[in-house]
């Protein structure tokens, strides 16, 4: 019999290989292996009866959600990092370990100058750091279908409220209808710097931007209390964003620069 731990919440010796014959995932010689194991162990059988069931318990309880397709953002970021982990194990094969760590260095860099260097420069960096999250939530919500927002337009009023006092400054919806969008709706989310809200749009054709605001850290220094439109890009998606009076917004979707410029205008005309 398996020499058992005191602490219930540790893994004890094998059960790692267990877990994995209740997942399916062991060869045919291992799972004989530990079939043999359980025949003669009615504790751990035990034990391994009760996962599956578990495990049964949990597919029943997520079926629907089983069934449906994988996000496409998220099949996009798993084939990155794929590719990412190809790249790191042919260097790694080059180069040892100083090569792994040069392409490590590449990589994070990379996607900071990316940012950086179409910012504000070292004193802003905040304020740059707060496009690349507002770009980061659109790219994250921006697909969802069935839950796109916490709150729906149809509830705007008490959306406004709730986010002017979490974000503890009062907020206003832009009208973007004369541009072809109308509001989704909004959520709450978290920041650097405190409570975001985001604000979601979207016209006839389905195209959505996002409007992303909330305080940003250090735009109270002086020479940063306001600014003007500045521009930036993550992949295919674009941001606009500025800081008025120590609070930043940030307007981001999949348009041409132009495009979401003359967005991003409307909504500074009526913020």
């Amino acid at each position: 019999m398996m020499n058992r731990m005191k602490d219930e919440n540790t893994l004890l010796p094998g059960e790692a290989e267990l877990h994995a014959y209740v997942d399916g995932r062991l060869d045919a010689s291992r799972r004989a292996a530990v079939e043999g194991q359980l025949a003669s162990d009615p504790e751990a059988a035990e034990r391994v009866r009760a996962w599956a069931g578990q495990r049964e318990s949990l597919r029943v309880l997520h079926a629907e959600m089983l069934q449906e397709p994988i996000p496409e953002h998220l099949l996009h970021a798993a084939n990155q990092l794929q590719h990412r982990s190809t790249r790191m194990g042919q260097w790694q094969r080059w180069g040892g370990l100083a090569a792994s760590v040069l392409v490590a260095f590449v990589l994070g860099w990379g996607g900071h100058s990316q940012w950086l260097e179409r910012g504000f420069g070292t004193g802003a960096r905040p304020t740059v750091a707060f496009a690349h999250q507002a770009a980061v939530a659109h790219v994250v919500y921006m697909p969802e279908v069935r839950h796109p927002v916490e709150v729906e337009a149809a509830q705007q009023q008490h959306l406004v409220q709730w986010l002017s006092k979490r974000l503890n400054r009062p907020l206003k919806v832009p009208n973007l209808a004369t541009s072809g969008y109308e509001l989704v709706g909004g959520r709450l989310l978290p920041g650097d710097g405190g409570a975001r809200a985001q604000f979601m749009f979207q016209n006839a054709a389905g195209e959505r931007v996002t409007l992303y605001i909330g305080a940003v850290d250090g735009a109270s220094q002086k020479g940063m209390e306001e600014t003007a439109f500045r521009y930036a890009t993550e992949g295919s998606i674009a941001t606009f964003y500025w800081v008025d009076q120590g609070f930043g917004y940030a307007l981001s979707g999949r348009l041409p620069r132009q495009n979401l410029l003359s967005l991003a205008d409307a909504v500074y005309k009526q913020l």
